[in-house]
């Protein structure tokens, strides 16, 4: 009676796993080619943010670059206008 019980018990177990081999195959390939399509959209997304990283980090050293020139420009500009602000002052002082 108890190797009857341990027969069936094997036997309802046998035909669960072959129940899911059946259909976990189908399941598996499912989830297989979606993650291989989640992995093409990921590389191209990748891909895609290298890129426009790259093209931020050019744009950046352009900028800079502008602005240290636009600071330099500033810069030589005050010094000009406090130059002719001196000579101003000194050629208005003469004239009093």
């Amino acid at each position: 009676e108890k190797v009857t019980a341990e027969g069936k018990r094997e036997g309802e177990l046998f035909d669960r796993f072959m129940c899911y081999c059946k259909t976990g195959t189908g399941d598996l390939s499912a989830s297989i080619s979606a993650s291989q399509a989640r992995i093409e959209q990921s590389s191209t997304n990748l891909e895609a943010a290298t890129s426009n990283k790259a093209q931020l980090e050019q744009d950046l050293q352009g900028h800079k670059s502008d602005r240290a020139d636009a600071k330099d420009a500033l810069d030589k500009a005050t010094a000009l206008r406090e130059k002719e602000a001196g000579i101003y002052a000194k050629e208005s002082g003469d004239y009093q």
